[in-house]
This record gives structure tokens, sequence and C-alpha cells, in this order.
């Protein structure tokens, strides 16, 4: 645990324990279920809000977090909270992407390249994201980007025409889009089931941020890592609205006040992590380098395609956030 880490988790200690004077009332235990493993960093800042909540209510709400799609697969949590399975739930937002455009906001291909821009995007797009969700009876509390996106494969790749016919492991509608563009054939796989599909041959590249591959040690069956930054998806906790509204004012206040502590230390560990799993590839035998400039030049003549597309299919609504996020830079 580094300095900042343990400053970040100390600060949240003495938050909730500051608010733990609201009285208690009935106690309840909110299951909230995340799609990715235990040791992945939203995992982990997702657990430390769940600890925070618990602290900061004095037990009147304690969230027990299930890591790794454990309780309810990560293409189920959305729903499972909408339908009050259970109450509050982490996914990635892009996964929603064909019900609805604008939550693939964050998955526009080379619009928003680093974290700074990934905040001012975010900036953009909220109050849009967040009528949606309240559209649908669901409450936003808080969003954690994920490092930039780089391609993995199996062999080495010099240009887009090299990828033609891997098998590409998709998780949203850009990704699914992207391998179509490029001649690879998608293949919809959940995060829990990476290693597995990789090492079994299922998928042999696949699009994410140094973190999975880290977590995963996808260095054990995929070869190259090519540095491309095409974006920084986000993942989001959210939590049925009814719930929420059923609350107190107090309970409500101290969820709302660890959510923005967790987004905090969430965006830092995002940008930490970023560096620190770049060189734990390298060090598993991974091959590591920036994208060649002809793989990179075919790659964003597809990026201006699925920016298009996207544009088309979120409206409105999309172009406005596009127009306010390009006016912020």
């Amino acid at each position: 645990m580094t300095r900042m880490t343990r400053t970040l988790t100390g600060l949240m200690t003495a938050t909730t324990l500051t608010a733990a004077a609201v009285a208690p009332a009935m106690a309840e235990t909110w299951d909230m279920p995340l799609a990715y493993s235990a040791t992945n960093f939203h995992s982990a800042v997702a657990a430390e809000f769940g600890k925070c909540v618990t602290t900061g209510t004095g037990g009147d709400i304690t969230i027990a977090t299930h890591p790794a799609g454990s309780l309810i697969a990560g293409n189920d949590i959305k729903r499972a909270i909408q339908t009050g399975q259970v109450p509050i739930g982490e996914r990635l937002m892009s996964a929603h992407q064909n019900e609805n455009a604008v939550f693939g906001f964050d998955s526009i291909p080379f619009l928003a390249t680093s974290f700074a821009d990934s905040a001012k995007l975010w900036e953009a797009a909220r109050p849009t994201v967040e009528k949606v969700l309240a559209d649908q009876q669901l409450t936003l509390l808080y969003t954690v980007p994920w490092p930039p996106q780089g391609i993995y494969f199996k062999k080495e790749v010099n240009s887009v025409a090299d990828m033609a016919g891997t098998k590409f492991r998709a998780y949203n509608a850009a990704t699914a889009r992207l391998a179509e563009l490029t001649g690879m054939l998608p293949v919809q796989i959940e995060a829990a089931e990476l290693s597995q599909a990789l090492a079994t041959g299922v998928a042999d590249s696949m699009i994410s941020s140094a973190a999975t591959g880290y977590d995963n040690k996808l260095w054990e069956s995929l070869t190259h890592f090519y540095e491309v930054d095409a974006w920084l998806p986000r993942n989001y906790i959210m939590v049925n609205s009814g719930v929420w509204d059923g609350l107190s004012d107090a309970n409500r206040a101290v969820i709302t006040g660890c959510a923005e502590l967790a987004e905090y230390a969430g965006n830092w560990r995002s940008r930490e992590y970023t560096g620190f799993t770049l060189q734990g590839l390298r060090d598993g035998g991974m091959t590591v380098e920036p994208a060649s400039d002809t793989l990179k030049a075919g790659l964003q003549e597809i990026g201006v395609t699925m920016t298009e597309e996207w544009l088309a299919a979120a409206g409105e609504e999309g172009r406005a956030i596009v127009e306010a996020y390009r006016a912020m830079k």
C-alpha cells in the first residue's frame, strides 16, 4: 500500500467516524455485485466505499461487496439493480450502449485519450447520463475511469491489415464494431471469464488497459501490448432510485460523501496503476510498446468512422456532449 493510498483510506475512515453520530435506524445489508476480481483497483475502491458507508451510517447500512461476478454476472448487474434484486452495484458504463448510445460516450475512439481529457468529457456528459439513468430508476453515485486502452495480441502487429482474422474479445458495442471494421472476429467475453477464454483460444486479442492485463496475467496467453490510448472507459456505481429515495437525509448525505471520496481515490489509483501495470506486463515477459505509425494511422481512420456512427446514433444529446467537451479544450 502506497503512502497516498494509506492517506486516502485514512481520510475515508476519519470522515465516516465523524459521520457515525447519525442515529441508528433499522439496520440493513446491501449486497453490491461487482464484475471484476477482488484485487482489481475498481473492486478495491468499491470495498472501501462499502466500509465508509457502513461506518458512516453507524451500521444502519452495511454494504457487502461481491467481486468477480460471484453474486450476479457483470452483464446482469444493471438489470438486477433496476428490478430491486440488489440495491446497488457497479458496471462498465459503455456495456449499456446497445440500449442507449449515450452510455458509449466514453468509448469514442481517440476523442479523450488522457486522464485530463477524460475528466472533461465526463463533465460534459454527466448531466445527460444522470438524466438517462433517472428515467431508468437508477441514481448515479460515482464513476472511475480505467487507464488508457491498448491492444493485446498473440503476435506482432504493425498495421490494421495484420489484425484481420484474429478472434477479438468484445465487451461493449464499440469493441464489437472495432473488430468488424478491422476484419477481426468479435467474441463476447465477460471479465470474470477472460483468463480462461484466452488460455483456451476462444479469443487471441483484445483491447483493454494494462491494468486488466496485469490483473489477469495475460502474458501467460498473449505476447504483445500496443499502447494506442484509444479511450478511457468508466465504471460506475449506481443505486436503485426507490431505495435511494427511501433513505434518511442523514444517510444519503453519508453515502454521497463516501461516493465523492471513492471517486477521488479511484481516479488517483487509476493514474497510479497505469505505469505500474505497464511495467508489470513487461516483467511478465510481454512486449510493450507504442503502436507503429502505420497501425496508429489505420486505427485513427477507423476512429473517425466510429465517431460519426456514434454521433448519428446518439442524436442531439450525443452531439451536445461532444460539442461541450470540445469547448473545454
